[in-house]
């Protein structure tokens, strides 16, 4: 049987003791991703002109940024005929579940039940650490959700979730979407200097890196390319 790789969004914190992660698994890969890099131009400061761009044109205020846009699809129509327990969820609710993880991706604020494990996991934290006066515990909730984009092993980014455009395209009878498709609009973060975010930072410098060597092995098909283009 074949093996086939299958995109995910995870939701992480900033601490492995908080929450588990929320993570969304796309049940149909994309089959395309839209990318858009943003290369700055030059710029000199509040009293740049026009000029003076003309006169630095190599140089730029900040490195690119990149945004891509993916429409992930999703359908429980194979799991509503099957009798096997672990399918009940989606006898339930459809596809109710993947649409909720989703949004809660999007969301800044916490809902009630996270709000009630995050108060849980403080309290932990404060009982493991009574005993020690000069401990610290750092668990803060973060206002805006961290995102990891994983699209197999060589691009894991750290990203924000810009845009989100669902379209619910069938029911069940009791109204439960049961197929929908997800246009999502993705912005990959940008980390300068020190971050309460090692983990995004991490797999940044990791999915670069990647690229980086990706670019250094076309070096060889450039030089072969090179005796076509250039004459002599």
């Amino acid at each position: 049987m074949a093996f086939f790789m299958r995109g995910a969004l995870v939701e992480y914190g900033s601490d492995f003791l908080g929450p588990i992660p929320n993570i969304v698994i796309f049940q149909f890969n994309p089959e395309s991703i839209s990318r858009t890099i943003d290369i700055p131009g030059s710029d000199t400061g509040a009293g740049s002109s026009e000029n003076s761009r003309l006169m630095e044109p190599n140089t730029a205020s900040a490195p690119p940024t990149e945004s891509f846009s993916i429409t992930a699809h999703f359908s429980a129509m194979n799991d509503l005929g099957e009798a096997n327990s672990e399918l009940a969820i989606p006898r339930v609710f459809g596809i109710g579940t993947h649409l909720a993880a989703l949004e809660k991706m999007g969301n800044t604020k916490a809902g009630f039940l996270s709000q009630a494990i995050g108060a849980a996991i403080d309290v932990i934290g404060d009982a493991v650490s009574a005993g020690n006066a000069d401990s610290k515990r750092n668990t803060p909730r973060e206002s805006l959700p961290k995102i990891l984009f994983i699209w197999g092993p060589s691009r894991v980014l750290p990203v924000e979730i810009k845009t989100m455009t669902i379209v619910e395209q069938q029911y069940d009878p009791f109204l439960n979407p049961v197929q929908a498709q997800v246009e999502i609009g993705l912005k990959v973060s940008v980390f300068s200097g020190k971050t309460d975010n090692p983990i995004g930072k991490g797999a940044l410098i990791y999915t670069n890196t990647l690229k980086e060597a990706q670019a250094l092995l076309n070096l060889q098909n450039t030089s072969e390319a090179s005796f076509d283009v250039i004459p002599f």
